[in-house]
């Protein structure tokens, strides 16, 4: 037992509300509360059951081979993931099932039926092969929000080509430093996409990474927005030229369970991006189990993941996850408010949306606009709600429930990371107890706890401190590409025998589990070790707050103090009063130590493009440091804005 008297992370803030599952959505729920024994009893037999639930040209001899860190799952099996994602749904009758309906920015829209998702995969797969590409190639993806993405992800998975997706709202630098690490043989993107109403020139971005990647050999261009592009002959292709020219059938490809699906880079801020590497068997088993039992998936739903497939969440709960169950999904291309802040909820209205998955940031901005423009709409449809990126603050929780999902719909909030693959805490719909603000357990076959600095367990409502991972599970990472010594420092050297997510975590009384953020945003204000998570619910929790963020400054006298960024609803004049009501709200609520020293309005704070508070560089404004790269903000000009009013009010605010 640790020796330590002082929590690692204090666990200051406390949510009481409890909302049990409605009796019906209980008794028709996908998975039971059976199912948390029988995956403790018989770990492999819970995952072979669910990889069963797929179909395998080859069955696997074992289960799991566990070298740690090095996991094997489903051992000399064979299959191929674009069969398992539309192949054998029309195989077995469901060719006329509508796969993906889309919808464009500017208006424009699509259906794809999963007959038609197979013809224009297998077109797209016969076109790479055309192109020379083959088994074990990398391919690179760097595209809008169109129908083309899943479609040519799919068609490399076919002929079994990892494919490496880039966000297309990164950089030519990016798209460069990550085609260059995987040696990508050819690209994929398109003449444009539409954000916010104005243009994005992916092609000029794809010229200018390409022409630095050496191994780059064919660029496959879909014409998107028809603005007219540079064309290299012998090496770039009209993806209407080569694509729609080629058969409708192609053979898939049968590759091992641990054959590379792809590599996806985290966006390092300051290292070199890591390619973390996802298998074929294990990673499908994963995302299709997890996609089917957390999101309770029926039939006859329309789901919506309104996140980018850039990121993982993507690649696991837009594009395989939803296939492999063959789910009716929703695709959009643009920005969520554009042009009118209620462009979500129209959609969920015209297409009667019954499952919304998307990120808390996204969350508090509309909340931020207020209960009218969700009101405009009938989203009577919508009969679960689910949370993916930070961790959601209680109040916008709250209004989540109440204000998208009329007060009935279950909120599923999702804890996972690009290395995970898959979702890995989170409630059961049918079975859990909700608590706003909690991840609530980890899925039935995995296995994670608290830890403190020396690796012993935190005692269930004791105090926060390190999540870690103590089993592994089918989807996990298999590595960073080319790179295993940086896979053993970062994940597994901190806590031997353990997985580190880097993530602060609580676990309550009641075995909830409560994600404090990254462990590098805890602040140690006079000797305390305080969650900006838990200071940034408690200043959301006040009436006048749609949003904030808070960051640790240095300070002479408690080592640091908090510093906080707060976004007021569109109806709030903030001004001093405020400032100082804020400051007592969350002594208030939470405990006088941490109390914020500093309040400042801000109208926006700055995010990553997939909506990820930077707090980095509000750390660097509040140390009056220069600031560090910016490359993936959303909106560059933010920080400028924020930097430039906290030196002409910090003497005001600074109490």
């Amino acid at each position: 037992m640790s020796l330590n008297v002082q929590p690692e992370i204090e666990a200051l803030f406390s949510e009481a509300r409890e909302f049990p599952p409605p009796p019906e959505f209980a008794a028709n729920a996908n998975m039971k509360a059976d199912a948390y024994a029988h995956a403790d009893q018989d770990f492999e037999g819970f995952w072979a059951e669910q990889a069963d639930r797929l179909t395998w040209f080859r069955k696997w001899d074992a289960v799991l081979e566990w070298d740690l860190p090095y996991a094997k799952w489903f051992i000399g099996g064979e299959l191929n993931v674009a069969y398992n994602c539309v192949d054998r749904h029309v195989e077995n009758g469901l060719g006329t099932k509508v796969a993906y309906h889309w919808e464009g920015e500017p208006g424009d829209t699509r259906t794809l039926t999963y007959a038609d998702l197979r013809r224009e995969v297998n077109r797209c797969a016969n076109a790479l092969l055309e192109l020379g590409v083959r088994t074990g190639d990398r391919v690179g993806i760097y595209m809008p929000m169109i129908p083309e993405l899943p479609i040519a992800m799919l068609a490399c998975a076919k002929i079994g080509a990892p494919h490496v997706v880039v966000f297309g709202g990164f950089s030519a630098d990016a798209l460069q430093g990550r085609m260059i690490d995987s040696e990508a043989v050819a690209l994929i993107t398109a003449d444009g996409g539409y954000r916010n109403g104005k243009v994005l020139d992916l092609k000029g971005a794809a010229d200018e990474a390409a022409a630095n990647a050496p191994t780059i050999r064919n660029m496959l261009v879909v014409q998107r927005t028809g603005h007219g592009v540079p064309m290299q002959e012998g090496r770039d292709h009209w993806w209407h030229d080569i694509v729609d020219r080629q058969s409708d059938e192609c053979e898939p490809v049968h590759v091992d369970s641990e054959h590379l699906l792809y590599l996806l880079h985290t966006s390092g801020t300051t290292a070199k991006p890591k390619g973390i590497m996802h298998t074929t068997g294990g990673y499908l088993t994963g995302v299709s189990a997890t996609h089917h039992a957390i999101f309770d998936i029926k039939p006859d739903d329309v789901y919506w993941c309104a996140a980018d497939i850039g990121w993982v969440t993507g690649h696991s709960y837009i594009v395989y996850g939803p296939l492999s169950n063959a789910t009716t999904s929703i695709l959009y291309e643009g920005a969520p408010q554009y042009p009118e802040p209620d462009r979500w909820w129209s959609i969920i209205e015209k297409y009667k949306v019954s499952i919304l998955y998307c990120a808390p940031t996204a969350i508090r901005a509309f909340m931020k606009q207020g209960d009218a423009w969700p009101a405009k709409h009938d989203m009577s449809s919508l009969r679960l709600l689910g949370t993916v990126g930070e961790p959601i603050n209680p109040e916008a929780w709250l209004w989540y429930h109440r204000a998208i999902g009329g007060s009935r719909c279950p909120v599923v909030d999702t804890w996972w990371q690009t290395e995970t693959g898959m979702i890995l805490i989170t409630p059961l719909p049918g079975v859990t107890t909700l608590r706003p603000g909690s991840a609530t357990r980890p899925f039935p076959g995995v296995a994670a706890k608290v830890v403190d600095a020396d690796g012993h367990d935190v005692p269930d409502g004791a105090g926060g401190g390190y999540l870690v991972l103590t089993k592994p599970w089918p989807a996990m990472l298999r590595g960073i590409y080319k790179d295993p010594e940086r896979y053993m420092s970062t994940y597994w050297r901190r806590f031997p025998g353990m997985y580190f997510a880097g993530d602060g975590c609580k676990v309550d009384a009641d075995g909830y589990f409560w994600l404090l953020g990254r462990v590098d945003d805890v602040m140690k204000v006079s000797g305390h070790r305080i969650s900006t998570i838990e200071v940034e619910s408690a200043l959301v929790d006040h009436p006048a707050v749609a949003e904030a963020a808070v960051v640790g400054r240095s300070d002479p006298v408690t080592g640091e103090a908090i510093s906080a960024f707060v976004i007021v609803k569109s109806h709030i004049q903030p001004d001093d009063a405020l400032a100082a009501e804020l400051r007592e709200h969350v002594a208030a609520k939470i405990g006088a130590i941490a109390r914020p020293k500093m309040v400042m309005f801000t109208p926006e704070l700055p995010k990553t493009r997939s909506g990820k508070i930077m707090r980095r560089l509000l750390r660097d404004i509040a140390e009056h440091r220069a600031l560090g790269d910016v490359t993936t903000l959303a909106d560059t000009g933010i920080v400028d804005t924020i930097r430039d009013k906290a030196q002409s009010s910090e003497a005001d605010q600074l109490v």
